[in-house]
């Protein structure tokens, strides 16, 4: 049995036991290793993009006014505040009231009150910060992205 990769794609092949069996052979093995460097290339050059990112998010404060356009509501904007010693507050979000922050990471998680009708219930988002600088931060939840700006 043989196996090599092409592209993302994993590849099984049996052996024919003929005369061109053993060219097969010898190709799939230099697709094998060419597939291999690729491979190497691919995760060295991800591991650099990490780290900058990474780094790129230490850079830069997260402390500050984030705000984003209110989708359906034209010239309205929501956000949070995040301010020194772990307090967080809502901009423009009456059912939605932060109260504390903390990063790990590359994780922003937000605490607070969720408002709803007669009732109140706690809750905490962890966030994924795709992007930090002086004025954007892009945070990700699942496949959703939300792009904020600095106040």
């Amino acid at each position: 049995m043989f196996i090599y990769f092409k592209g993302n794609t994993l590849f099984l092949l049996m052996p024919t036991f003929r005369e061109t069996s053993k060219n097969t052979y010898n190709k799939l093995k230099l697709n094998i290793k060419m597939t291999t460097s690729r491979l190497a290339i691919f995760l060295s050059v991800t591991a650099l993009l990490l780290a900058f990112n990474l780094t790129s998010c230490n850079d830069s404060d997260i402390e500050g006014r984030w705000i984003q356009p209110v989708p359906g509501m034209e010239g309205m904007t929501q956000g949070f505040c995040i301010e020194k010693g772990g307090k967080a507050s809502s901009i423009n979000m009456a059912t939605l009231q932060y109260e504390t922050w903390e990063q790990d990471g590359n994780l922003l998680i937000l605490t607070g009150k969720s408002i709803g009708n007669k009732q109140t219930c706690g809750f905490s988002d962890t966030l994924l910060i795709k992007e930090l600088t002086d004025n954007t931060l892009t945070l990700l939840k699942g496949e959703s992205e939300m792009r904020f700006t600095k106040q």
